[in-house]
């Protein structure tokens, strides 16, 4: 048995599971997801309750993905997903608009970021107490794997640089920069 995939989910208020063809549709407050369920995989759908079970054939690895698929499926649409970044340096910036955003990078020219279906992206100025100019960008959606993937794109904009810190960096992300050339 796979420790993870033996382990119950339980439906907060507010979250219905239906179980399709091969996929376990849940329905919640912030939206709806379809998560896979494998071949070999069965899901159970009791009261407020998810169990998955494992054929003989079934393997153990996709009994453990399936069950954390369908455990991240039942917080995205109850409570959500959020990543949170910084834009560090003199004059980087963001705006953003319904369905994109515009990020102003010390490059020559502006880059246009399409924002995804599901995704929610916010931008504040940080508190002038810190010593460079610093704004904060939240990324917000039901999908934890889109979630994730469009955090990383936009940090791909402007990898954080290794001597001074500029660029776009997780908020939760500590730098060690390199000294320089006078710094011996």
């Amino acid at each position: 048995m796979s420790r993870i995939g033996k382990k119950i989910i339980k439906l907060p208020k507010g979250v219905a599971a239906s179980l399709l063809s091969e996929t376990l549709e849940l329905k919640g407050p912030k939206g709806t997801l379809q998560t896979p369920v494998p071949p070999g995989i069965r899901c159970l759908i009791e009261v407020e309750t998810l169990r998955f079970e494992r054929a003989e054939e079934g393997s153990p690895a996709l009994h453990g993905l399936a069950r954390a698929l369908a455990a991240n499926a039942v917080v995205g649409v109850s409570d959500g997903f959020q990543r949170e970044l910084d834009i560090v340096g003199v004059g980087y910036k963001v705006d953003v608009q319904p369905h994109r955003a515009t990020f102003n990078l010390g490059y020559s020219h502006a880059i246009d970021f399409p924002i995804p279906e599901g995704i929610s992206i916010k931008a504040e100025r940080k508190p002038k107490q810190i010593p460079q100019y610093q704004m904060s960008l939240t990324v917000a959606g039901t999908d934890k794997q889109l979630v994730g993937q469009v955090a990383a794109n936009i940090r791909r904009l402007r990898q954080p640089d290794a001597y001074k810190g500029k660029g776009v960096r997780y908020a939760e992300e500590r730098l060690k920069l390199k000294p320089g050339k006078t710094g011996k």
